[in-house]
């Protein structure tokens, strides 16, 4: 018998090699899901710089906008507890809980299961414990029920940063964007309700108009419900198809058509200006004394709504002291972060 050299016995101990990754043609992975490097920016920290630095923002990432303006809105310091009513990736709450310690405390609502699970784990990688940070799964209609069940009906600064987050956008399985693929969801909790392509299916014309024409200021609202209302769309490319083939137009007014018709269609299906009117109604009742409110809004539907409730408050007495206008990102923030740019911020504080 042959004896076996050491070697190849060494060789044979060896532990498995881990599999290799995944090989694509071309010099980046074009598919959300293959984006290996922005999914796990611990370990690819200078790839995710450059995507940053070139003024984009990493897949299944989020920058957060106004950071600064938004601290200096809120008054945050050391020891107050407070709420960010929409969690996202956390870039608010990470500059929020800085600001608050030692002492402090954040409560995170997020309706958002997916990213919710994923940020809490974030932030308490970073060293945050329940006793400083509490992550909460619920619309922000629902805050004054939140802090009623932990015992408190108000706390010293609320904040809001409405609209979806980038990670919802990036991921054509979430089907809010055209860009890429998928089936026509739109749901920020894909758990509840329906999708937008039941929505869709069995809305009337009319109803649609009007949900072109009050969410997203379309001015072709009925001519695009009548051709779209009732029916049936699987996945975010056969919608968008739809709305240039029946828009006129060149290429730059088709594509802000189909980001309005998206717009509007995705704040209907979750029900988005219901969710912010039940809110600002709440707001006062859920603020200390001289207490604090931002929220920062990204469109006019929105502004108008935030901007009316906050001037009621001031006429009525409820707030002692509102912005003055809206704060807007700088062009630096606008070059760096594309999606700030329409980005508006109001604050009240509670008399």
């Amino acid at each position: 018998m042959v004896p076996i050299l050491p070697a190849i016995a060494a060789m044979n101990d060896e532990p498995p090699r881990p599999p290799r990754r995944k090989r694509y043609s071309g010099k980046n992975p074009r598919r959300f899901e293959d984006k290996y490097k922005e999914h796990d920016p611990a370990r690819y920290g200078e790839t995710v710089a450059k995507v940053i630095a070139s003024g984009k923002t990493p897949a299944g990432s989020h920058l957060p906008i106004l950071v600064e303006e938004c601290l200096e809105a809120l008054g945050v310091r050391p020891g107050m507890t407070g709420v960010d009513c929409t969690l996202g990736y956390g870039g608010h709450a990470t500059r929020i809980l800085e600001a608050l310690m030692p002492g402090g405390k954040l409560i995170g609502l997020d309706q958002d299961p997916i990213e919710l699970t994923k940020t809490e784990h974030r932030l308490r990688q970073a060293g945050y414990g329940a006793d400083r940070f509490e992550a909460v799964r619920s619309n922000f209609a629902g805050l004054a029920k939140v802090l009623a069940a932990r015992g408190s009906a108000s706390v010293d600064f609320i904040f809001a940063d409405l609209g979806c987050s980038s990670m919802q956008f990036d991921d054509p399985t979430r089907g809010f964007s055209f860009k890429r693929p998928g089936l026509l969801d739109m749901r920020m909790n894909p758990t509840r309700g329906i999708s937008a392509a039941a929505w869709l299916a069995k809305v009337s014309a009319q109803k649609l108009a009007a949900a072109f024409q009050d969410h997203a200021d379309e001015p072709r609202a009925e001519s695009l419900a009548a051709a779209l209302a009732g029916k049936p769309f699987r996945t975010t490319l056969e919608l968008a198809t739809a709305v240039r083939q029946a828009v006129r137009a060149d290429e730059e007014e088709l594509d802000l058509t189909v980001r309005r018709v998206f717009q509007a269609i995705r704040i209907a299906v979750n029900e988005e200006f219901v969710a912010l009117d039940a809110l600002l109604r709440r707001l006062p009742a859920c603020l200390n004394s001289g207490g604090r409110v931002a929220i920062l809004s990204f469109h006019s539907g929105e502004d108008r709504r935030v901007k009316k409730s906050l001037q009621t408050g001031l006429r009525d007495g409820v707030f002692s002291e509102i912005s003055h206008g809206v704060i807007i990102s700088s062009p630096e923030e606008r070059r760096s972060n594309p999606r700030s740019a329409p980005a508006k911020l109001r604050w009240a504080v509670k008399a």
